[in-house]
């Protein structure tokens, strides 16, 4: 669970965002996490959406609002692995640097992840506006979404 690609994409004497280690002593990797979603103002809108596991922010780029309710399907975009500290920055990259634009919270609170493998990942939220069982699920790469980051992300209510 390293940083080396955030720390890589950013220079920290030009951008405020955090510059931080992993917390390879953040509890285990199943249990009650946090979350954030960063409404994200760079080239194109998107929000990112940032799941505590292993000590970092597991983190999509999601390119449309996230799903709030059931039926709703994502295009979710796995990208570098953040650290804790980003769940709580807010702010402006300056231009030139990678991710420039503004960053604000969309939603946060609590996360539990119930499973994770490469493949699937199924876990509740608790924040002010998502809320509910999660899952993303692991795209093959097909043509119209070439390539190897590729996750659907939805609300799924499961009637017991």
């Amino acid at each position: 669970m390293s940083l080396t690609e955030y720390k890589k994409k950013r220079n920290f004497s030009k951008t405020t965002e955090p510059e931080d280690i992993v917390n390879e002593t953040a509890g285990n990797p199943v249990g009650e996490r946090i979350f954030v979603v960063q409404k994200h103002h760079a080239r194109s809108l998107h929000y990112d959406l940032r799941l505590e596991y292993g000590g970092i922010l597991k983190s999509w780029a999601v390119p449309k609002e996230p799903p709030l309710k059931d039926g709703i399907q994502r295009l979710a975009i796995q990208t570098e692995n953040h650290p804790l500290a980003y769940a709580t920055f807010e702010g402006r990259i300056p231009e030139g640097q990678y991710g420039a634009g503004t960053v604000e919270i969309w939603d946060n609170g609590t996360l539990e992840i119930e499973k994770y493998s490469e493949k699937e990942i199924l876990f509740e939220l608790k924040g002010k506006k998502m809320t509910g069982r999660y899952i993303l699920v692991k795209m093959k790469s097909t043509s119209r979404f070439p390539g190897e980051n590729n996750w659907l992300i939805f609300r799924k209510t499961i009637k017991l």
